[in-house]
């Protein structure tokens, strides 16, 4: 299996600004002093290799969409979540595989509008011939994606799609074969209900757990999760706070910590964590820091197993 990030971002979408590309220009040039800039080369590499991610590039500002390349069939696609990053996910699939005759498999953590934003903007929906299949813990999938095509917030009602679209409502811990994987989902703490995937496909498996919360001293839920996230090559996490804004100012709304991802990930052996939903007030820089911190502390609480640390970004490939 394959993972392809489109969108990582919480609540709602975010561009750079102006003064943000002006102030990553400034700390390049900065930091090429006394470099020959005239060799392309040299710049190159200074760009590559010396320059931090924050600063070379972005994380990025699209509302949550993730794409799972699973291998089993060429017609057969997986989608996770339709936040805005679904917009340039459907042009890379229209480009790929032609405009129609494929079927796209989405799965929802929940119905919240910055995971389902994207979906009037899927351009395969409006295609005859195409094939849509949602997938959700909640049986009001159908409702929320009708309603936000409603006039008068959009232009273009949901029954004007072409596709043929289809609703399958998953309770948790049921296992289903969809695209060649084995697919279960589990109950999250989170305003409405959310619900987290599991997907296993020839001895690989990825958890997707965005919004969703964990209270520290819940010891029942810990251990519900870490067997839900037990052996997982890659589990993508709900870190959108730190932890003492997710225990204090921010209780109860919905979402978890780096840390708690770190715990969680390393109770259940886990490879590899992905930290996802970042939060739209922080930078770059910010974001950076925060996975540096989170790589500090897996080091430091480690045990015998290894849990390598990654940041979702728009664009990110992870390859199980």
């Amino acid at each position: 299996m394959k993972v392809r990030f489109w969108g990582t971002r919480g609540s709602l979408p975010v561009a750079l600004t102006a003064s943000q590309i002006r102030s990553k220009l400034l700390a390049a040039l900065r930091g090429a002093a006394g470099l020959d800039l005239s060799d392309r080369e040299t710049v190159e590499a200074y760009v590559d290799h010396r320059l931090g991610f924050d600063i070379a590039g972005t994380f990025g500002g699209h509302s949550s969409c993730v794409q799972i390349e699973t291998g089993a069939a060429e017609t057969e696609h997986v989608v996770l979540d339709l936040g805005s990053g679904a917009r340039p996910l459907a042009g890379h699939f229209m480009g790929r595989y032609g405009a129609t005759g494929q079927t796209y498999h989405v799965f929802l953590s929940h119905v919240h509008w910055d995971h389902i934003m994207g979906f009037p903007f899927f351009s395969p929906a409006y295609v005859a011939g195409n094939r849509i299949v949602v997938h959700s813990g909640h049986a009001d999938a159908e409702f929320a994606l009708r309603r936000q095509q409603q006039a008068p917030s959009f232009p273009v009602d949901f029954d004007m799609l072409a596709a043929t679209i289809e609703f399958r409502h998953h309770l948790p811990g049921e296992v289903s074969e969809v695209a060649g994987m084995q697919v279960r989902n589990i109950l999250q703490m989170h305003s409405g209900d959310s619900y987290g995937w599991r997907f296993e496909r020839e001895g690989k498996s990825l958890v997707y757990s965005t919004d969703s919360e964990h209270k520290v001293e819940d010891m029942a839920m810990r251990e519900r999760f870490a067997d839900f996230f037990r052996g997982a090559d890659l589990v993508i996490f709900d870190a959108m706070y730190s932890l003492a804004d997710a225990i204090s100012v921010r209780a109860d709304w919905g979402h978890s910590s780096n840390i708690m991802g770190v715990e969680l990930c390393q109770l259940a052996g886990a490879r590899r964590l992905c930290l996802f939903h970042h939060e739209p007030a922080y930078d770059d820089t910010q974001i950076a820091n925060v996975l540096e911190e989170t790589r500090r502390f897996e080091e430091i609480t480690r045990e015998d197993h290894m849990l390598e640390v990654l940041s979702a970004y728009d664009g990110l490939e992870v390859s199980l």
